[in-house]
């Protein structure tokens, strides 16, 4: 289980950073596309869609994880130490917020007619997830949480 773990965690931690990018060029791409009432092109769907799915994928390891880890301990006084608080309610609550987010947010654009209306939904949607996201990473100079770069 030990060899198990640390293969879903060196995932989990190297994913992040092809979510990262996907959520950020589609951040630019729908934010680009909404204010310049450009066409929402093949790509464009393409980009949402993948960024989903990757955000997908990133969110099963981490509920896995959220199970299997040593950083998650259902023990007496847990919320009182930042690691175990931070992975067991702040990081895990923010993530699913998100993936709600990007999810309702491509699922509503692929109902809306025009294509400015598609590029504002997911432009809104995917930057509020961006931002829960980019807050609930254990960065690496967050120390009191155990985390590293990769």
């Amino acid at each position: 289980m030990e060899t198990f773990n640390r293969i879903l965690i060196s995932s989990h931690s190297g994913w992040r950073w092809i979510v990262l990018i996907l959520i950020v060029a589609a951040v630019v791409k729908m934010h680009m596309g909404w204010k310049g009432k450009k066409a929402f092109t093949d790509g464009s769907r393409k980009l949402a869609l993948f960024t989903m799915i990757a955000f997908h994928l990133q969110f099963l390891f981490g509920w896995i994880l959220y199970f299997t880890s040593e950083k998650v301990q259902f023990i007496d006084g847990m919320m009182s130490n930042p690691q175990y608080r931070f992975f067991m309610v702040e990081h895990s609550l923010m993530m699913t917020i998100a993936m709600i987010l990007i999810t309702i947010g491509h699922s509503k654009s692929k109902k809306k007619k025009t294509d400015t209306d598609k590029f504002k939904v997911l432009a809104v949607f995917y930057t509020i997830a961006l931002a829960l996201i980019l807050a609930a990473i254990p960065w690496p100079f967050r120390e009191a949480l155990g985390a590293g770069w990769f």
